[in-house]
């Protein structure tokens, strides 16, 4: 019996040793346990001075069957501290895993050597070999204040920012430090980058505040210091009004438009829908198109007219399809020559001469570009002699400015049908893309034609696919032929989401050489006037081959635009439509698209006709003002 005793003692003693019987336990040796890390070394990437970016640096997983203890502290740089309520316990558990959280509070910019510290969790009940620091590092920088300063353009500021690391950066501007509007948002990708951006849509000779935002791609964010800016007086302005109807709402935005002939002003303009002017570019010849591209410059077409050619040399020699920024800097450009040199390099044995009316950017960020060219003709019927025809070419530059596809109105069409104008046998105005089916709309103005060509993304064969208008492929349903059909039309636009299929177009009916039965004496007492401009929307079904008119405003004669203008869908649902040609003045209305249709916003140009106008959503893509 009491050998066996003696046998039991050790192991009692061992029990006691553990469980610390018979005295304080926490005064005794803990046992030994196992430990490891998911990391031994942690980078925080860049932050801030002054701000403190906190992160889970590793985790603590207690592999043994004791619990674990844990001291974490931390030596290096002062920048690091253990955030204690997202850290581990003092104690864990046997099989539990915890996590350790370290905030990373730079005081000053680190320069070029990283600041660096040492974890080291304190683990008090491990073996000697056990892995229990994590390496920290990180670097800091201070955001410099960004500067504001003026550009060419006396309504436009440039305001810099240099990032110490990449991030993104946009401009909130106004009368006050409410400011109200802003840009959209420009990046670096770069450590060190400098973002310049313009700021425009401001009236002129007013101070404005503006105010940076920054956010990086590492989540941090900062706010720039208020800046003031004053902006200069305009040489010359446009003279417009604006009226809007009580009770109604315009369609947000600001109103751009091509101003190509009359006093005071000519070239791009865009104001508020107060008539307030907040950008222009001014020009000494006629500007008739410019788009907004995804890259927030504008393309712009430059040029004397398309029947320029007929007349003679061109009297100004500015003639070119030129992209620009919002301070009007020329970011590149291409004129008739240098188009002509690289067409003959390709094989083709035609002249172009002159740039005109339209300038169509595609998704894959090549340019439509319109142009005409002249082709004698011999004894043609009712034309003795030799005779210079003009018809338009459609050629396809891509991003390099290159020509890669090329479509001929004299390969595609009847030389002798001429309704108006001949010899400008088409005057052709506008190029729709079809983003749909990759094909093209073409509005060819002396043949009183819309038609789709075979283009599909640069593959296509060129075909005319269809006719719409008076003699073409389609039966108009809803309206009179021929007389509802369009004349001497402006920019088509599709009014549908879809642009294939069955969907809706509308244009710009200028209505100039528009016929009547032989019953009906044109100007005569109950007969409709002999001029006047309609805006039409037509359903359009390609399979039926049939334009049933959906709306149909036909303007009084005080209103008949002779050329120029166009009509668009709005977001709210209105329509917007321009009449360029009234005399030397022009008119555009936002109305309802009710079969009453009420207008809504008015503006009236008195002594300059308006080429074109869009209600467009602010200065910047993808920002609504």
């Amino acid at each position: 019996m009491v050998k066996c005793l003696d046998r039991l003692v050790p192991a009692f003693l061992m029990l006691c040793l553990l469980s610390g019987c018979g005295s304080n336990s926490s005064s005794a040796p803990a046992a030994l346990t196992a430990a490891s890390l998911t990391a031994s070394n942690f980078d925080f990437g860049g932050n801030l001075v002054g701000s403190t970016l906190s992160r889970s640096v590793t985790s603590v997983i207690n592999t043994g069957s004791f619990p674990l203890r844990l001291n974490p502290t931390i030596s290096g740089d002062p920048s690091y501290t253990v955030v204690p309520a997202q850290s581990c316990p003092s104690t864990l558990a046997a099989g539990a895993t915890c996590t350790m959280t370290v905030s990373y509070s730079p005081t000053a910019a680190s320069g070029q050597t990283p600041q660096t510290a040492t974890l080291n969790l304190g683990l008090g009940n491990v073996s000697s070999n056990t892995p229990q620091t994590v390496a920290l590092t990180g670097t800091s920088a201070a955001v410099s204040a960004g500067s504001v300063t003026a550009t060419n353009n006396p309504q436009v500021a440039l305001y810099s920012m240099t990032l110490p690391y990449p991030g993104s950066m946009t401009v909130s501007f106004g009368l006050d430090t409410t400011y109200g509007r802003k840009t959209w948002s420009q990046t670096t990708t770069v450590a060190g980058g400098q973002i310049n951006m313009l700021v425009a849509g401001m009236l002129a000779n007013t101070m404005y505040h503006m105010q940076a935002s920054v956010q990086f791609d590492n989540g941090l964010a900062v706010t720039d210091a208020d800046h003031t800016f004053t902006t200069r007086s305009l040489t010359v302005a446009p003279q417009i009004s604006v009226t809007a109807t009580p009770g109604t709402t315009p369609q947000s935005g600001v109103e751009k438009m091509n101003f190509n002939s009359g006093t005071p002003f000519r070239g791009i303009a865009v104001t508020d829908l107060q008539g307030n002017t907040l950008w222009t570019y001014a020009a000494p010849v006629p500007i008739q198109e410019a788009k907004l591209l995804p890259n927030g410059d504008f393309l712009v077409c430059i040029g004397d007219g398309s029947s320029q050619p007929l007349r003679g040399p061109s009297p100004s020699g500015a003639v070119a399809i030129r992209e620009i920024d919002l301070a009007g800097n020329l970011i590149r450009e291409i004129t008739p020559t240098d188009l002509n040199t690289k067409l003959a390099a390709a094989g083709y044995n035609f002249t172009l001469q002159q740039f005109h009316h339209d300038i169509t950017p595609l998704p894959n960020g090549h340019w439509l570009v319109l142009a005409n060219t002249i082709k004698p003709y011999t004894d043609l019927p009712g034309f003795p002699g030799t005779t210079n025809v003009l018809g338009d070419v459609i050629v396809d530059l891509d991003q390099n400015l290159q020509p890669v596809w090329v479509w001929n109105e004299f390969d595609h069409f009847d030389i002798n049908r001429h309704p108006m104008g001949f010899p400008d046998w088409t005057h052709s105005n506008a190029v729709v893309y079809s983003k749909d089916d990759g094909n093209i709309l073409v509005s060819i103005r002396h043949q009183n034609w819309v038609v789709k060509v075979d283009y599909e993304n640069g593959t296509g064969s060129g075909n005319v696919l269809w006719r719409l208008g008076q003699g073409g492929d389609f039966t108009l349903t809803g309206g009179t032929d021929p007389t509802d059909w369009q004349y001497a039309q402006h920019m088509p636009s599709f009014f549908s989401p879809n642009t294939t299929g069955i969907f809706s177009l509308g244009l710009m009916d200028n209505g100039d050489d528009r016929p009547f039965p032989q019953t009906v004496v044109c100007g005569s007492l109950g007969g409709p006037p002999c001029l006047y401009t309609t805006i039409p929307v037509f359903k359009i079904n390609e399979s039926a081959k049939s334009a049933s008119l959906v709306f149909h405003q036909t303007l009084p004669v005080e209103l008949y635009s002779s050329w120029g203008g166009n009509a668009e869908p709005l977001a709210n649902g209105n329509i917007e439509y321009d009449l360029a040609g009234i005399g030397s003045g022009s008119d555009i209305f936002e109305v309802s698209p009710t079969s009453t249709p009420q207008t809504v916003w008015h503006l009236h140009s008195p002594s300059a006709n308006i080429y074109r106008g869009y209600r467009i959503p602010s200065l910047y893509p993808g920002v609504q003002w």
